[in-house]
């Protein structure tokens, strides 16, 4: 479908270097495209459905976006309340979509909605929803602490109809698809965070080498360096687990608990990082000059986005079982 073929390996070897972009809303736009709104269909998609909206999507000629998240809905995926019920060959959406990256640009949407009233995991279904159809509604585009750069909207349906050869795989498995995928999600989150997080503290440690301060180069502190040298090692050691998850998981190995690590960490980790680093460059740090300031504000949504560190931790006691027994 005009893909490479290659595995999941490559998506991440991509995500790290896309760090390197001097602003976090980049690589998450091109995340979204490659890794959040596609990979349900190009799983369980229809030939057709593929042809139509993966194919271009693929070339960069359609923008994609993937609607989970409501007003009432973020982390909480099984709480969602956008219906699609089928009338005839149809389904009828009504309902709206909250932080909605590209969404005011978006060429088509995979949408989760509610097709039937049974068991909030098994009722739901994705659905390929072009974004030109009436009743189609982006009411804004969101004002944001950080990502500025990041197309993100809140979009509402009204009547909304669209045929049923739309729907990706079957009905009623849309959450367990929307789970799948958002292993690939996190772990990307947490590849295009790793080069940010090396490349301010390498800024950091040249600013702090020039800058004096009582005679002295701030740098020469030991408590400046010591600590820049410990950020320095939490980095590595997030990157070996991330390594280690995306070999398990191109092996098939399920790598939900080790990927909600990466992800609970790395939210963490960047706040650390950018707020310590920050600090070192004193008064500069809180100017919108340098990029220290732009990453303290765009990497805070690790903490959020993909899975709050609450539900990664929820995730995690699970796996180890440790929660508490009804």
């Amino acid at each position: 479908y005009g893909g490479m073929g290659l595995d999941f390996s490559y998506n991440i070897a991509v995500a790290e270097e896309l760090g390197n972009i001097r602003c976090a809303g980049i690589p998450m736009a091109i995340g979204v495209q490659a890794g959040m709104a596609t990979p349900a269909l190009t799983r369980f998609g229809s030939h057709e459905l593929k042809k139509q909206f993966l194919v271009p999507t693929i070339a960069g000629d359609f923008v994609a976006c993937l609607g989970i998240s409501e007003a009432g809905a973020g982390s909480d995926v099984a709480n969602i309340k956008t219906t699609a019920v089928r009338k005839g060959d149809e389904y009828v959406i009504n309902g709206g979509k909250m932080w909605i990256t590209s969404g005011s640009q978006a060429d088509w949407m995979c949408l989760l909605a509610n097709t039937n009233e049974g068991p909030p995991h098994r009722n739901k279904s994705l659905i390929c929803l072009p974004m030109n159809l009436p009743g189609i509604h982006v009411a804004k585009k969101i004002d944001k602490l950080g990502m500025r750069s990041s197309d993100t909207a809140q979009i509402f349906f009204e009547d909304v109809r669209v045929p049923c050869r739309n729907l990706i795989g079957e009905e009623g498995k849309g959450f367990t698809y929307q789970m799948l995928q958002f292993q690939e999600e996190r772990l990307w989150g947490v590849a295009t965070a790793l080069t940010p997080m090396e490349n301010i503290i390498h800024e950091t440690i040249d600013y702090t080498r020039q800058r004096k301060v009582f005679g002295q180069p701030v740098l020469h502190n030991q408590t400046v360096h010591f600590r820049l040298a410990e950020l320095a090692t939490e980095v590595e050691l997030l990157r070996s687990l991330l390594h280690r998850a995306v070999a398990l998981y191109v092996e098939g190995n399920d790598v939900t608990k080790f990927a909600s690590m990466a992800k609970l960490k790395a939210g963490r980790l960047t706040r650390e990082v950018t707020d310590n680093c920050l600090q070192f460059w004193g008064g500069m740090g809180f100017t919108s000059d340098v990029l220290v300031s732009r990453f303290y504000r765009d990497l805070r949504l690790v903490s959020i986005g993909g899975g709050t560190d609450e539900t990664m931790l929820s995730i995690i006691c699970k796996y180890m079982d440790i929660l508490p027994r009804k």
